[in-house]
């Protein structure tokens, strides 16, 4: 994990957006990456806000010693609100139940809680819908009258802004703009208003308001295609995934490889043992596509990919056992990127980064942040 490579992207998002804050989301252990390291990252370059999905992350942070802004938003009935309040996180309501338990909550330890309302501008996920806030700002306003919230945040999510020209992002806007006006004559004051997620940052100026939340971003890969390449938007992936081979032998044609053998050795080769496998997080849709250098060139999953290990067939190339087989990076070796193995699975390159499970060990260097030197 390239830890210059972390604040490098923050300083490029904070470029795009240079007049809202900039909230690094470190959810899902940073996408995999590493929640602490990350988020102190994330901090250094300038980023005020940290943003988690489940309360559990916002206290591990906590936890680690971080003392700056932090809001957690996916909450469920009889959630741990007391000790979010207590702990100085912003948590998020987005129906009445929620609102009731946070102040509950604030009664129950005398401590005002820091609410931000989530409204429904058209992702249809979380949020309240626009035919119930009026109501809930008005509550929330009461709320705020008698000492137990104080509304610090209005936000809400898009739906298709990886898709820019997309026509629900002007609609969802419109909304935004209306649910604030609505907030507004209730008498509501946010600090921060908030809709851009990474792809609304890169791309969509009129959408950053106070502050931006970027996730998938802040470690180097682009929000999709459509919104173009990280090297174009100035970011740089921070993770690589590689292993070292276990076992490299020659074996004759015909030769099944793997579950299923749904790979046969067209001829005598010799095959590599790469030690890493679903449980690592190598996605078994990618069998048979996942790309991988080895002894120089790209090569691709021989056969299924199993639980703990995969296959490459290296035909007349030599390995030995130790020799470093690199699933995605940069792109700096000429090895596969992260995008590359969304590509071969079917799926986005945030899938691949985040599924990278807790047994792979995480090293952290700092390569790409001008100035610094550590490893």
């Amino acid at each position: 994990m390239d830890l210059g490579a972390v604040r490098a992207n923050v300083r490029a998002l904070r470029a795009r957006a240079p007049r809202a804050e900039l909230m690094a989301v470190v959810k899902s252990d940073a996408y995999g990456h590493g929640a602490v390291p990350c988020a102190r990252a994330a901090r250094e370059a300038g980023a005020t806000w940290l943003g988690t999905a489940t309360p559990e992350e916002a206290f591990a942070l906590r936890a680690a010693g971080d003392t700056g802004r932090l809001m957690s938003w996916l909450w469920t009935p009889g959630g741990p609100w007391r000790e979010a309040i207590e702990s100085d996180i912003d948590v998020s309501a987005s129906a009445h139940w929620a609102l009731d338990e946070i102040v509950a909550a604030a009664r129950a330890c005398g401590r005002t809680a820091r609410v931000h309302l989530k409204a429904d501008t058209g992702l249809g996920r979380n949020g309240c819908q626009p035919a119930d806030w009026p109501a809930l700002v008005a509550a929330a306003r009461a709320a705020e009258a008698e000492g137990a919230v104080k509304v610090t945040g209005i936000w809400s999510h898009f739906a298709c802004a990886d898709e820019p020209g997309h026509p629900s992002i002007a609609a969802q806007l419109e909304v935004f703009h209306e649910v604030l006006a609505v907030a507004g004559r209730a008498g509501l004051d946010p600090e921060v208003r908030h809709h851009a997620n990474s792809p609304a940052t890169l791309t969509l100026p009129e959408s950053h308001f106070d502050l931006v939340r970027t996730g998938v971003s802040v470690y180097g890969l682009s929000p999709s295609p459509e919104v173009g390449v990280a090297a174009e938007l100035g970011l740089r992936p921070a993770m690589t995934l590689s292993g070292s081979l276990a076992l490299v032998k020659r074996v004759p044609g015909g030769h099944g490889i793997s579950y299923g053998h749904h790979y046969r050795t067209p001829g005598e080769t010799t095959l590599a043992l790469v030690p890493l496998g679903y449980a690592d997080g190598v996605p078994r849709h990618a069998s048979g596509t996942g790309p991988v250098l080895v002894a120089g060139k790209w090569r691709t999953v021989a056969g299924r990919v199993a639980m703990d290990q995969f296959v490459v067939d290296l035909g007349g190339d030599a390995a030995e056992a130790g020799d470093e087989a690199l699933l995605f990076g940069p792109g700096d070796h000429g090895e596969p990127t992260a995008e590359d193995w969304a590509r071969a699975a079917g799926t986005i390159s945030y899938e691949i980064v985040t599924r990278v499970s807790a047994r792979v060990p995480r090293a952290y260097v700092n390569r790409s942040d001008s100035g610094s030197t550590g490893g």
